[in-house]
């Protein structure tokens, strides 16, 4: 559950011919409206622009009329197409001075590396007239506040370790300090597995009541899709009841609740990776068609995992090699999704104790997928059998894409 507050308005803009273009993802967006989210307070728009200074500065200005802060993202590196400190100078009226606080700094981290601090980087020190700096204590490239059209402008690194230590240590306790953050919210959040987004949608618009100001939203990401109550705290007791309503629609579906994950990727394998610690049980991984997601999600999750390999595309004896690998690794469990055939997307499930050795042969009904994304829904229904394994429920869950074959 999370509170959810909106009364300023924030934007963040983000910088760079690189994102403009696409030829790289921004991630850092992403990221910030995810956290902001989870701290209860909503990101109202995002811009992205290139580098071009009279851009930069013109969106700055109109921008800023518009909202109480911006998070502006990017464009303060020591090279001639970093703009964001001129283009905030010039946009507020005033001039580059040199900051010798951070000159400091930067002398202090390239004597620490045990280098000689370039010219090109007094770039980095240089920071409009009235601006306050904020600290980057992992790179060269300081943040920096400044006021513009009574909108408070936050100026931070486009490196995301950079980004995100500044947003979480810097931006957000003086955003929650100074603000007023009214009309609280609450937000309730469920991941289920082997249902479409429409037939979710149809069930529980035509079942249940939905309150005035209380607000259903779905997020697709195959497999899985992501639902979401939102509401004013002050309908609390409602909220609850119809949560528990929704709960029960979507039961035979049902992954987890909340957030478990920063990315959202991997939340299955964190519910797999915790049942392993709380049985005390630790896991081999075998896979083929799916490459190694399996193993990288739980890698991600911290799960008791003590060997992962990829084998061949076709196993002859499979109980007889899982066993074997159990054997010799001293582990509890073997998973794995195996002999998977392009033509008609059959394939294996097998989850393997010295004790047992259950097989499932499946067929994936669903429409064609990139292979990304055939890899992560094998690794899915894996996950998930190992969820419903650990938890003695059937193996193979309510699933409208999955067929499970004689």
């Amino acid at each position: 559950m999370t509170n959810i507050k909106d009364c300023i308005k924030i934007e963040m803009i983000s910088t760079g011919d690189e994102v403009l273009y696409g030829q790289i993802v921004d991630t850092n967006a992403a990221w910030l409206s995810n956290f902001l989210f989870q701290e209860g307070i909503i990101i109202t728009s995002r811009h992205t622009v290139g580098d071009n200074l009279s851009t930069l500065i013109e969106t700055l200005q109109e921008r800023s009329l518009q909202n109480d802060i911006l998070i502006i993202n990017g464009g303060l590196g020591p090279t001639s197409d970093d703009l964001s400190a001129q283009a905030a100078a010039l946009a507020n009226n005033e001039s580059l001075v040199l900051q010798e606080e951070w000159i400091k700094s930067l002398e202090r981290y390239f004597l620490n590396r045990g280098r000689v601090m370039p010219d090109s980087n007094i770039k980095q020190a240089m920071l409009p007239q009235s601006a306050t700096l904020i600290d980057n204590p992992i790179g060269t490239a300081c943040g920096f506040k400044i006021k513009l059209n009574n909108c408070l402008l936050f100026f931070t690194p486009g490196v995301p370790s950079e980004f995100k230590q500044m947003i979480k240590n810097e931006i957000l306790p003086e955003i929650k300090l100074n603000y007023p953050l009214a009309e609280s919210k609450l937000c309730y959040r469920l991941t289920t597995m082997g249902r479409t987004e429409s037939d979710l949608a149809q069930e529980i618009d035509s079942t249940l009541d939905i309150p005035e100001n209380i607000t259903i939203g779905y997020r697709a990401a195959m497999p899985i899709i992501e639902l979401k109550l939102t509401g004013p705290e002050n309908q609390k007791s409602e909220m609850d009841k119809l949560w528990q309503q929704i709960k029960s629609v979507v039961n035979a579906n049902l992954l987890y609740e909340g957030v478990l994950s920063e990315s959202g990727e991997t939340g299955l394998a964190h519910v797999v990776s915790k049942l392993l610690h709380d049985t005390n049980q630790s896991i081999v991984i075998i896979e083929q068609q799916s490459a190694g997601m399996i193993s990288y999600q739980l890698f991600e999750a911290d799960a008791p995992v003590v060997k992962s390999e990829i084998v061949p595309l076709l196993l002859d004896e499979p109980s007889s090699y899982f066993t074997g690998l159990l054997k010799a690794q001293g582990a509890n469990i073997a998973i794995g999704i195996i002999n998977f055939q392009e033509k008609n997307s059959q394939f294996t499930l097998i989850i393997a104790t010295l004790k047992q050795v259950l097989h499932f042969n499946l067929k994936y009904t669903g429409r064609s997928q990139s292979k990304r994304t055939q890899q992560q829904v094998l690794a899915a229904i894996a996950l998930d059998g190992l969820r419903r394994y650990l938890l003695n429920m059937p193996i193979i869950g309510a699933n409208v894409w999955l067929e499970v074959m004689e």
